[in-house]
């Protein structure tokens, strides 16, 4: 009876041995999985820190240039008329 329970905690200190090890290795994975998405967070939350300043940057002269819609549309098409007859002048279609 002795020999029967020995070899049953040597076979039981054996598989929990074997279970220690996959854990171990499992946890040695899981942790450079997070060390490398930590990285990605960092870089990636760096990024996105640059855009939101480098859009800042750009939001006064876009968003409010302090003319409103009516002004922007009618300057827009006035640009448009120009350009076109500029076209025109290149193209020789208005020599006058």
């Amino acid at each position: 009876e002795y020999e029967k329970f020995m070899f049953e905690s040597k076979k039981d200190k054996a598989l929990k041995e074997n279970e220690k090890g996959h854990k171990e290795a499992n946890k040695k994975d899981t942790e450079s999985a997070l060390v490398a998405t930590e990285e990605e967070l960092r870089l990636t939350q760096e990024q996105l820190d640059k855009a939101v300043a480098y859009y800042e940057k750009l939001k006064p002269t876009c968003v409010d240039s302090g003319i409103s819609y009516e002004e922007r549309v009618k300057r827009r098409e006035e640009e448009i008329q120009s350009l076109q007859e500029a076209l025109k002048i290149l193209q020789g279609t208005d020599l006058s």
